[in-house]
């Protein structure tokens, strides 16, 4: 029934191509005690390229993890909360398919976390810009294993560890193929 329902809304016309954006280790781990583990300067600056003037869905404790919202950008938090309480301009909405419906005027909404948020997402995703940490890291919060079947690597820029960087990492980009068989 979840695939069905994934698959009608994919094929809404109405339906932005919804962009995943996530920096991962090697192991999966995407954070720990609800904060990032590395400190990435430039992965932050491209975060804040790409979502800049766009819609980010995210969980609430992705949401709480930042100290305001971010400027130029719509925040759509989904929790189970009741009258959970946000600053003047976010969206609150109960499920990943209300926060694509509040998205659907954005020509590229973000989902942004966190674990959880990304496995409600992925199938509604066309998109995936992949920060790949090439370390193993000890976190809490993992990012799911991605079936390669269903999406083709289309981009690729490795970055060395330097002074700015404490390890190496690469920027990849997938594209949800269309031809499954």
């Amino acid at each position: 029934m979840f695939a069905l329902k994934c698959l009608s809304l994919l094929n809404t016309k109405n339906h932005p191509p919804l962009t995943v954006i996530v920096a991962v280790s090697e192991n999966q781990v995407i954070g720990k005690d609800n904060d990032l583990i590395w400190d990435l300067s430039i992965d932050l600056k491209r975060f804040k390229t790409l979502t800049s003037g766009h819609h980010m869905i995210m969980g609430r404790k992705t949401f709480e993890s930042f100290p305001k919202p971010l400027p130029n950008r719509t925040h759509i938090v989904i929790t189970r909360q009741k009258n959970y309480r946000v600053p003047e301009g976010v969206v609150v909405v109960n499920s990943i398919e209300k926060a694509i419906e509040a998205v659907v005027n954005d020509e590229q909404p973000y989902i942004i976390g966190g674990g959880e948020i990304y496995k409600q997402a992925l199938p509604y995703a066309s998109i995936i810009e992949l920060t790949r940490v090439h370390e193993n890291f000890d976190g809490d919060t993992y990012f799911p294993e991605i079936d390669l079947n269903q999406w083709e690597e289309i981009k690729r820029e490795r970055i060395s560890k330097d002074e700015k960087h404490a390890c190496d990492f690469s920027f990849i980009t997938y594209k949800r193929q269309t031809n499954i068989n």
